[in-house]
């Protein structure tokens, strides 16, 4: 298996198999990632995944297998032929197509007819024999001889439609050479004609893209859409039933009529499903990617630390709940202004905020995108020119609400009504989107692609998988995260992110990593996979800020006397200027470490508490506001990139709509997918091409005029 997974993946079978062994020991995705990388050969989070993937899958195949094998067995029906086939066999298909004849069935009319002893009349008719009356009168056991025919045929027609061949023709026939054709079906709803295009649309199975097939299947779902999968039947079914030319005509017409009837009323149906299910997958399988790169460079989002913010969450008739929080999070007041209700209450809301300023140095507002944020930002914009030492921006407010209102909301902010704690959640999310995004499902955060229609349990094991990945490649402070935050650290359940938390709330800050071990339910094995990507940044030792794992810190104080300083100088000019001047092959050796470590720990001792999204681009921050009247074609603007797709990406330019850039106007040269070029957050120069007041549309392109 190790041997197949690696010609797979094009990787070595030393790999595959420390990779296996790790993980049967207990290792978690994040820890062999970081901390075993000589092991591994240095591969990453994806490729340890995809290992484990293909390992999973291939177990799932061998099983299958087994249990086809050892069925089949038990009827006395595995043949050598039979046998060898199904050791060869290389997909979950192909056994599901050898195995099909053997299946348990329901009460078929083909079953019915077995047992009224009609399988011989279906064999005679089969067989290349002349015609007789007298043996027809006598296979008909007593039958009306209409009815003995009509179950002779659900037999022939039954076994002929479970053999091999006849389903991989059919199968090759509707994947390489069929259409996926479309309808809008009779009395269909669909008043802004969403599926329009497809009202009477085809395309090759081959070649229609994963997003369209997901966009056919909810005008399905919704009954607005009539969907099949079409293909030439006859070219299929003449060379197969070639094999029954030498019957006798009266034979030859029974069993052909069987077979065609067959055909029709099962294996086209049968396959059509296949078809319609493996390009589902295929489109699952992207969506999910999509969804899951996006959620990534979202999660990854640069924090805005350090500041004072105000968090705005609008509405029209209840009021634009407010909320302050300092510049480590912490909520400092919360409350409700009134913005579009009258000109009065306009002014009383600037005069409320301009105390707010005065009373805590509010530097950054963010403003919800939800229902009345334009108007907001229109009014804070308004406010915002006698403060200019404050700037405002528009946050993705996907999924604050469900945030709002659960169980994680109301623990923090019990005391709260569910719109003030979303306005908490907004402003957080600016200051630090990793630690906010983590208490929200990430299917609600907004930047999939008909996630809502794709397997819900794949699709939730891709997203826990990024979140995770991400959580532990930044690093979470151990004595400020949340319980959501410290359960996706690597070795640590909700369980015991709670522990956690309830000792740090009882006995006050960790001082040490070592202090971990304490808590209830946190062993030995937990603590070594989570150690390394916890944090402590005012503790004792100087090492336990820094990602450097417990246990190398011996390592690391051999490493300091080589170069005569101490671990008080960590992330000092003199200890880098030490560093550069290591030879690495050469300390590596004598500190009997790999290569790889070294470079970490290095990396670690030089920048201790580096966050790698601090090097993506910061939000766009305002103090002004555009409308959809005050832009023209030709326009040039910065804007952000809020979601990527399979046919483009939308860029929020400061306008009500974000713009859609078409992927054919994201770079001059073919772009593959849009993620090739551009991701979630990004700050990209574009152009406006075309404006629909009426619909609310921008185009726009990253290709200068």
């Amino acid at each position: 298996m190790e041997k197949r997974i690696a010609t797979e993946l094009g990787l070595k079978i030393e790999q595959i198999k420390a990779v296996l062994k790790l993980t049967e020991e207990g290792g978690t995705i994040p820890f062999i990632a970081r901390y075993r990388k000589e092991k591994t050969g240095e591969l990453d989070e994806v490729e340890i995944k995809a290992i484990l993937d293909r390992h999973k899958a291939i177990t799932q195949l061998e099983g299958k297998r087994t249990d086809a094998l050892e069925k089949i067995e038990a009827l006395g029906s595995l043949t050598p032929e039979l046998k060898e086939a199904l050791h060869v066999a290389t997909t979950l298909q192909q056994i599901e197509d050898l195995y099909l004849p053997f299946r348990p069935k329901r009460r078929t009319k083909a079953e019915i007819a077995r047992e009224a002893g009609l399988s011989p009349l279906a064999d005679w008719l089969r067989d290349t024999s002349n015609w007789s009356d007298g043996k027809f009168v006598a296979l008909c056991k007593g039958m009306d001889e209409k009815d003995a025919i009509a179950g002779a045929k659900a037999i022939i027609a039954e076994e002929w439609g479970e053999q091999q061949d006849v389903r991989q023709r059919t199968r090759r026939a509707a994947s390489e050479a069929g259409q996926v054709v479309t309808k809008e079906k009779k009395g269909a709803q669909d008043e802004k004609k969403v599926f329009g295009q497809y009202y009477a649309y085809e395309e090759r199975v081959k070649s229609i893209v994963p997003h369209r097939i997901l966009a056919i299947n909810r005008g399905e779902s919704l009954g607005v859409l009539s969907v099949k999968v079409a293909w030439d039947e006859e070219r299929v079914l003449a060379p197969l039933l070639r094999r029954y030319e030498r019957l006798v005509p009266k034979k030859k017409a029974i069993v052909t009529e069987a077979i065609k009837e067959g055909y029709k009323k099962s294996v086209a149906p049968a396959i059509e499903r296949e078809v319609r299910n493996m390009l589902t997958e295929k489109a699952e399988e992207q969506a999910i990617e999509v969804f899951g790169k996006n959620l990534r460079q979202l999660y990854m989002q640069p924090p805005m630390k350090g500041k004072v913010m105000l968090g705005l969450d609008p509405a029209y008739r209840t009021g634009c709940k407010w909320a302050v929080i300092d510049a480590t999070g912490n909520l400092k007041e919360v409350g409700v202004i009134y913005v579009t209700m009258s000109e009065a209450k306009a002014n009383e809301a600037k005069s409320i905020l301009s105390e707010l300023v005065d009373k805590y140095g509010i530097e950054l507002v963010a403003i919800g995108n939800g229902t009345a944020s334009r108007e907001t930002e229109a009014f804070v914009a308004d406010w915002i020119k006698r403060h200019p030492q404050a700037a405002f921006t528009i946050v993705d407010e996907a999924g604050a609400s469900i945030y709002s209102a659960s169980e994680i909301a109301r623990t923090e902010f019990p005391d709260l009504q569910v719109e003030q704690r979303s306005a908490i959640s907004i402003a957080r999310r600016l200051q630090d989107p990793l630690a906010e995004l983590v208490k929200v499902d990430p299917q609600s955060v907004g930047v999939g692609q008909y996630q809502h229609d794709v397997a819900e349990t794949k699709l939730k094991e891709t997203l826990e998988f990024v979140v995770e990945t991400v959580v532990n490649q930044v690093g979470v402070d151990v004595n400020t995260a949340s319980e959501p935050l410290l359960g996706y650290v690597a070795g640590l359940t909700k369980a015991t992110a709670k522990k956690i938390v309830e000792r740090r709330n009882a006995e006050g800050p960790f001082k040490t990593r070592k202090e971990l071990l304490k808590v209830p339910r946190l062993g030995a094995k937990a603590y070594e996979q989570a150690a390394g990507f916890l944090r402590i940044q005012d503790g004792v030792h100087p090492l336990d800020r820094t990602p450097i794992h417990p246990e190398q810190y011996a390592t690391v104080e051999r490493l300091f006397a080589r170069i005569g300083l101490d671990l008080e100088s960590v992330g000092t000019e003199r200890l880098r200027s030490e560093l550069a001047a290591l030879a690495l092959d050469e300390t590596a050796a004598s500190l009997e470490i790999g290569l790889p470590t070294l470079r970490d720990i290095i990396e670690a001792l030089e920048r201790p508490g580096r966050d790698p999204r601090e090097a993506l681009d910061k939000p766009i921050l305002r103090k002004d506001v555009l409308t959809l009247d005050s832009i023209a074609v030709g326009m040039e603007f910065q804007g952000t990139v809020r979601n990527v797709l399979d046919f483009g990406a939308f860029v929020d330019i400061g306008v009500k709509e974000s713009g859609l850039v078409h992927i054919s106007k994201l770079s001059k040269g073919r772009v593959k997918h849009p993620l090739d070029v551009v991701s979630v957050g990004d700050i990209v120069t574009v152009w406006v091409t075309s404006i629909e007041v009426e619909r609310g549309r921008i185009g726009l392109t990253m290709v200068k005029p």
